[in-house]
């Protein structure tokens, strides 16, 4: 039986380390993009994957090759469409901005993540949901739980409001600097599909559960036994991941900078040096904080008991938690009114509100 406050202290770490993983990319210099996401990423999606599984479960490979070609396919597939939802997630960033993007993105992700599976439970009895949205329905944990998921759809829609009068406050100068391309209707698609996408995620985390279920047979304590089934979600993540950037590496002719000692002419001040041993340290930071959220997430998971459906909007909700409070750190609220400083508490309120009426949910159930 799980803790559900624990549960929800596990979601609000993961969401920590999401939250927090791209500051460490800051630090890095003369790389591109490209360069920095995919050396970031292959700490994130394979070597922190293997290795912490490796030490913290048992018989990894043997767990893994006893699964059906069929666990594997999904559980691989819908990481590698979470893959793709991650890279336009940034072409939301450019049509909208910041704040808008990741509200409206992340908006999407939590309700298609969320709700989506026990939806789907009632039309397909062989998903590995534990109960479909009827059942959830029908009893006083699950309609308190739902309600949880509601506040903190309320609170990411706040949150997203915040930041579309932010910046609809910013002078023309600036506004026309930060969103050169904005494009409401265009950004309003692409975020959905990004959302969409990324929720796949949870797909994938669910097609995963036999991954799960045989690593805790093998003996595997019951709070690592999701960390095998991300070694396959993040394989998948990592496939689309790395074809884009290794195709941008070659459009850009950005594929020297993994090695290269100084920068090119045509990127930085002739004969610039490039840290390179700086530059692998934080990128690996990166990754590994990255990693870090799915690492909580699926200890999370594992006490949310049979509401663990709501686990993604916890790690939704504190993802917007944490990179809020990390944008007023490091001044993106800077000169924004008194009214939007309100409305963002406001949704940052509602979001807390959210995991801890999700967590008396789930106490209620256990």
């Amino acid at each position: 039986m799980g803790n559900a406050f624990l549960g929800v202290l596990f979601h609000w770490l993961g969401g920590l380390a999401a939250g927090s993983f791209y500051v460490p990319y800051r630090g890095v210099q003369r790389w591109s993009w490209e360069t920095y996401w995919i050396v970031g990423g292959f700490f994130s999606w394979i070597i922190c994957p293997v290795l912490l599984a490796t030490l913290l479960t048992h018989d990894l490979a043997g767990v893994l090759s006893r699964q059906s070609a069929g666990t594997l396919w999904w559980t691989y597939f819908f990481g590698a469409m979470w893959g793709i939802g991650g890279l336009t997630f940034g072409l939301a960033m450019r049509y909208l901005g910041m704040s808008l993007g990741m509200g409206v993105a992340l908006g999407y992700c939590a309700a298609f993540g969320t709700l989506l599976p026990p939806v789907f439970k009632a039309f397909i009895p062989s998903i590995p949901v534990p109960e479909t949205i009827g059942q959830i329905v029908a009893t006083r944990a699950g309609q308190v739980t739902l309600l949880g998921v509601f506040v903190c759809l309320l609170g990411i829609a706040v949150a997203a409001l915040a930041g579309l009068r932010k910046e609809r406050e910013m002078p023309a100068a600036e506004k026309q600097q930060a969103i050169a391309e904005f494009n409401f209707p265009k950004g309003l698609l692409v975020a959905t599909f990004a959302g969409i996408m990324s929720a796949c995620f949870s797909f994938a985390l669910t097609a995963g559960t036999p991954i799960g279920e045989a690593s805790a047979a093998a003996g595997t304590p019951v709070l690592w036994t999701g960390l095998p089934k991300l070694v396959v979600v993040l394989l998948g993540g990592f496939t689309t991941n790395f074809a884009w950037c290794v195709w941008l590496n070659f459009r850009n002719r950005t594929g020297h900078e993994y090695c290269a000692a100084t920068a090119r002419a045509d990127a930085a001040p002739a004969g610039s040096p490039v840290p390179l041993l700086r530059n692998y340290l934080f990128c690996a930071l990166a990754g590994a904080c990255w990693y870090l959220q799915f690492f909580f997430y699926t200890m999370g998971e594992t006490q949310m008991g049979r509401f663990g459906f709501a686990s993604w909007t916890l790690h939704m909700a504190s993802i917007i938690i944490f990179s809020t409070v990390w944008g007023w750190i490091l001044h993106e609220w800077k000169g924004a009114s008194r009214q939007v400083h309100g409305i963002i508490a406001a949704g940052i309120g509602l979001l807390i509100l959210s995991t801890v009426i999700i967590g008396l949910g789930t106490w209620l159930k256990s």
